[in-house]
């Protein structure tokens, strides 16, 4: 049996734009995907802490450092400022997920990655 799994998040990420006037997405910053091991184009859910609002849309790589911008109809469900958590999702083997171990990324409120 195969089932749905947190497969990596970034946890209380800023929003550090919102692009109304672009095709739908979420822009992160190069560094953060990679931490998350998030690829371009995968799907991702974004919890906004500041209102509550729930929604999926897909990665887009950004360069600028630290850049969180969600693009699109997406851009109306957050504001500058606000904080989100962007979760990402595996299939696994039933059998596989008694010892996953999700990816989480925690950061600072400039985006940075919090190391422990």
């Amino acid at each position: 049996m195969q089932i749905e799994i947190m497969q990596s998040k970034i946890h209380r990420a800023t929003v550090t734009d919102a692009n109304l006037n672009y095709t739908g997405s979420i822009t992160i910053a190069r560094e953060l995907a990679t931490a998350a091991s998030l690829v371009e184009f995968q799907k991702v859910d974004i919890v906004n802490i500041n209102n509550g609002e729930r929604f999926s849309t897909y990665v887009i790589v950004g360069d600028k450092k630290g850049e969180i911008c969600l693009n699109g109809a997406a851009a109306r469900k957050v504001a500058v400022g606000d904080l989100v958590i962007i979760i990402a999702y595996a299939t696994i083997d039933y059998k596989d997920a008694k010892g996953w171990q999700p990816t989480i990324v925690h950061v600072n409120g400039e985006n940075n990655e919090i190391l422990k």
